[in-house]
């Protein structure tokens, strides 16, 4: 099985069983305290209700402290779904062993790659800002297309003052 994974900022590299969907990591010896997720509708308008649930549900779930990285992300991931893949949408959240996993699937089975642009150009930073600011990422095939996923820890891991600046990281 292909398997598109990253590291976060924090350096963290995922473990294998952190390569498939949330249902099969929840199967693989991690205790999944909490496990939710929702359908999106294919219109731009669901973009704005997976940063309402991701709000909510980090909320919620004690994550209140990693709700702005955490919409930023979830933002970026539904608004590359809706963009280039047809169908519904689901997100996804797991929180297991202090990390807490955000997941979108799309029905467009190619796994996206992060590429260089021009710092002029207005979009194709969608990745190095997941790259940047999640513990670790990554994608798989799903029997309706691709899941993207980020995991961020029950903590904060990042660094902000030392990331370097998109122009620099695209350049």
């Amino acid at each position: 099985m292909d398997d598109l994974r990253g590291e976060g900022a924090a350096g963290v590299a995922c473990r294998s069983e952190q390569g498939s969907t949330l249902a099969e990591a929840s199967g693989r010896g991690s205790v999944v305290s909490r496990e939710a997720s929702w359908w999106l509708s294919a219109d731009l308008v669901s973009a704005r209700r997976a940063r309402r649930l991701t709000r909510e549900t980090l909320a919620e779930w004690g994550f209140g402290h990693q709700i702005e990285v955490a919409e930023l992300l979830v933002s970026e991931l539904v608004g590359n779904a809706l963009g280039h893949a047809r169908g519904q949408v689901r997100l996804g959240f797991s929180a297991a062993d202090g990390r807490l996993r955000c997941e979108v699937e799309d029905e467009d089975p190619e796994l996206p790659r992060m590429r260089t642009v021009d710092e002029d150009a207005e979009s194709g930073r969608g990745l190095f800002l997941v790259d940047m600011l999640s513990r670790c990422w990554g994608g798989v095939p799903t029997p309706r297309g691709k899941a993207i996923w980020f995991e961020l820890p029950d903590f904060a891991e990042v660094d902000v003052e030392s990331l370097e600046p998109l122009e620099a990281v695209a350049a």
